[in-house]
């Protein structure tokens, strides 16, 4: 897993080829909004997040992002464990200062 800042996270995720933004917060967390195109698996309900995670392709690079890069961390750290390759946003939402849409 690597942590990147987020004008490293905003510089990576624009020139990685089949990229996915993955959101691991709760849906009402992200009703509040989340980054754009993102996709949501909620690492807090483990049945969703490990159905989620085993639906994910591995020939993806997946940028995920949380509340403040805890959740996110963790939820990469398992990602990788099934071979998948990760990136996570250190300080999540709230040190994010690009776009947020509406869930």
């Amino acid at each position: 897993m690597k942590n990147l800042t987020k004008e490293e996270w905003k510089k990576q995720l624009a020139t990685t080829d089949n990229a996915i933004v993955l959101d691991v917060r709760t849906p009402e967390e992200c009703a509040e909004g989340m980054q754009e195109n993102a996709e949501q698996l909620n690492f807090l309900s483990p049945d969703t997040f490990n159905a989620g995670m085993k639906q994910l392709d591995s020939n993806k690079t997946y940028f995920v992002y949380c509340r403040s890069g805890a959740r996110s961390a963790k939820a990469c750290q398992m990602m990788e464990d099934t071979g998948l390759n990760c990136k996570n946003l250190l300080g999540g939402m709230l040190e994010w200062d690009g776009k947020v849409v509406q869930a």
